[in-house]
């Protein structure tokens, strides 16, 4: 897979590459903008300028990642207005506090917290049992939570329904690089599809059909003598103006059985 490359830093062909990225006509771009489809063209071709206050309507409009509307603003020749402090940074004093809220308050269930790349930023002491038998490699900095989770010799490897999984998150990892325009993503969605498994095991091909029962796909992880069911919810931060917290998501494991959330509290029961 290849994500949509631009070769010129230049206002122009950046504009046009998210406006084709986002399935955009330009009158159509224009209309929402509240501007005629020749200014947008012009805007694109370089013969017009735009005024900073275009650059963020647009942008707005194209639903760009804060990350890129600075970019856009500097191709455009303004100095960028969203700030990118790290996540340890007294700033974020109040994101700190509200992500260990939620991670504390979703034991015994596990829960992390990644950036734009699927690194992980941080997780709670539930989300240790996707680390159990991770081979050392895999565990330097940055942790790459998608990963290890479709690793054979991580979570791949312990996966019941690892073709179901591994189908649903190389989809996901694939739109989501092709929405950000981030080349990261599209070198790691590479790297995960090229993973290799034994009997054919993470061929979506095989992947069961949904039956009428069926609410949604869980993994099914083994851990220890024990099977666990989980399905996840993912929650972001709303209006976010730091690119560091745009970035930012929670996930969260939840049992989707009883036997699963049982075994969850006993291993921390154990602990």
């Amino acid at each position: 897979m290849e994500a949509v490359a631009v070769h010129e830093e230049s206002f122009g062909p950046l504009l046009r590459s998210w406006r084709q990225r986002r399935r955009v006509s330009q009158l159509d771009l224009a209309i929402e903008a509240g501007v005629s489809a020749r200014h947008v063209s012009f805007l694109e071709t370089g013969r017009a300028r735009p005024s900073r206050e275009m650059v963020m309507r647009l942008a707005e409009e194209l639903d760009v990642p804060l990350r890129h509307r600075n970019r856009l603003l500097v191709a455009a020749g303004f100095a960028p207005i969203y700030p990118e402090r790290e996540v340890h940074a007294p700033e974020l004093e109040a994101v700190r506090q509200a992500l260990d809220t939620i991670l504390a308050g979703h034991e015994p269930y596990p829960a992390v917290v990644v950036d734009a790349a699927w690194n992980l930023v941080a997780a709670n002491a539930a989300a240790g049992l996707f680390l159990e038998g991770v081979p050392e490699e895999l565990l330097k900095e940055p942790v790459n939570v998608l990963r290890l989770s479709l690793h054979p010799d991580a979570l791949g490897g312990r996966l019941l329904n690892l073709a179901e999984v591994r189908a649903h998150l190389l989809r996901q990892l694939r739109r989501q690089a092709e929405s950000s325009g981030d080349g990261r993503l599209a070198e790691l969605h590479d790297e995960l599809a090229a993973y290799t498994y034994p009997d054919a095991a993470g061929d979506a091909s095989v992947a069961h059909l949904p039956g009428p029962s069926d609410i949604l796909v869980p993994m099914r992880v083994t851990a220890g003598d024990r099977v666990l069911s989980l399905f996840t919810t993912i929650a972001t931060f709303g209006t976010p103006l730091d690119v560091t917290v745009s970035e930012l998501a929670i996930e969260t494991f939840w049992p989707a059985d009883e036997e699963t959330a049982a075994a969850l509290r006993a291993r921390i029961s154990e602990r």
